[in-house]
């Protein structure tokens, strides 16, 4: 009796290891957690600045620069955490990242003049920055190619969550203990989120005490019973000058230059849009700002969904990932045309939730495209460049803000419309087939000829 027991036991042990945990969901939701606070705390300023800008006396103008340096420095924070996790894994470059971002956004209660907002917002577009090459690097490490754009989807919804909750969480904070107070509270909360990111990230997949051996061959996409057959050839691990040789590169490249600024064009602006359209106050803000993210978050789980679920019925994931791009494409460019022409704030912010949800269907699948094309320790560094390119366009965008919405917001939301069909070119024709490169050959021009 004791010996069937045992053998049933056994059995069942063994059933348990064929069917694989579900342990990269775990990581991933944890990213996505550290998403909604990134973002709540790089929105504070904007959903407070109405009552912030009189206190100090800032101009909108002034406004603008502060957005400004926050880009500048979250571009140069795009790189340099890309390279950091690609040399430093992903543990500690999200624990590194989000200590030093909280430490940042809780000096914000201290600022007293556009000066020391400027140092202060230096420090968190350098800081926060790590969280996008950092969630890509962790995406290409712990999916396999058809989980990877839900994947993205999901961390893409932390920040949508994040934009959802920030305009009434902080509005209500800010009635309850003022501005400089709430930057610290929020703040904390990073602090917080740091103790079971260090417990439960112990490895990543390939040596992770969570991972069974059914996940671990899921997500390193092998056959889980099949042995070696020889010794594998060593990965194409592209140094920075490599990446940059290949056409698949700049096509992700260029298209996040002229798509991003869609999507920061209202991060950055929807409260000051709201404000001076519609006349709203800190307290209308937070009751209205949060619609367009709604709309955002639904297209960031649905764009992931989509193109998972084309590739498990047989798509390649070049038309999977460049049939998702498209659609948000498609929904996106017109719902920027007709967001300027609604007739009053609720119809305006329904028309942006839907700009968003086109931009998430289509970001989601662009931002998984390193992981497509590139070995996963190479994946930081492509994804930092990129965020670099996002962040160039996204300055132009901010700078033309001020000057174009004298009379209406029109204009900049058709110029902004003008950049979705040129992004798309990028990633239809620029990048190519997606499709793991191959390594280099010996002679860079023999390369440029591969690709092509």
């Amino acid at each position: 009796m004791l010996h069937i027991t045992a053998q049933r036991r056994a059995e069942k042990q063994d059933e348990s290891d064929m069917k694989p945990s579900r342990f990269r969901w775990v990581i991933i939701a944890l990213i996505a957690i550290g998403t909604v606070i990134n973002y709540v705390d790089r929105n504070a300023m904007a959903v407070m600045w109405p009552e912030i800008s009189a206190d100090i006396g800032a101009t909108k103008e002034e406004y603008a620069l502060l957005v400004t340096i926050f880009m500048v420095f979250y571009a140069t924070g795009q790189f340099a955490f890309g390279r950091f996790f690609d040399k430093l894994g992903v543990r500690m470059g999200f624990a590194v990242s989000i200590a030093t971002w909280s430490l940042s956004i809780m000096l914000h209660g201290m600022a007293t003049s556009i000066m020391s907002f400027s140092i202060f917002r230096a420090m968190l577009g350098f800081t926060e920055a790590g969280a996008w090459p950092g969630a890509v690097k962790a995406n290409a490490e712990w999916f396999p190619p058809k989980e990877r754009a839900l994947a993205q989807g999901v961390f893409n919804a932390g920040a949508s969550i994040g934009a959802i909750i920030s305009a009434p969480l902080i509005a209500g904070l800010f009635l309850l203990v003022g501005w400089k107070f709430t930057f610290v509270l929020v703040g904390l909360v990073g602090f917080v989120w740091l103790l079971p990111w260090l417990i439960i990230y112990k490895a990543g997949p390939a040596s992770h005490p969570w991972v069974n051996a059914a996940e671990r061959a899921l997500i390193l996409d092998a056959p889980q019973a099949v042995p070696s057959e020889g010794p594998e050839a060593p990965a194409y691990q592209p140094t920075l000058r490599q990446i940059l040789s290949h056409r698949q590169s700049w096509g992700i490249i260029g298209a996040r230059f002229f798509l991003d600024p869609v999507w920061w064009l209202f991060v950055s602006w929807l409260p000051i849009y709201l404000a001076e359209t519609f006349g709203f106050d800190v307290k209308q803000i937070g009751i209205f700002a949060w619609v367009p993210y709604v709309g955002a978050m639904i297209g960031s789980l649905f764009g992931g969904w989509l193109s998972g679920l084309m590739i498990s019925r047989g798509w390649s994931v070049d038309r999977a990932r460049k049939v998702a791009i498209t659609l948000g494409a498609a929904i996106m460019g017109p719902a920027l045309i007709a967001a300027p022409q609604a007739p009053g704030p609720v119809a305006a912010v329904l028309i942006i939730a839907a700009v968003l949800f086109g931009f998430q269907v289509a970001i989601g699948n662009i931002q998984t495209l390193p992981g497509d094309v590139f070995h996963q320790k190479s994946v930081g560094t492509l994804a930092g460049v990129s965020g670099m390119a996002a962040v160039a366009g996204t300055l132009i965008i901010t700078w033309l803000v001020p000057a174009m919405t004298k009379v209406s917001y029109a204009p900049i939301f058709v110029l902004v419309a003008l950049l979705v069909p040129v992004a798309l070119f990028f990633v239809l024709f620029v990048t190519g087939r997606i499709a793991p490169v191959p390594s280099m050959p010996t002679s860079s021009s023999s390369s440029k000829i591969k690709d092509a």
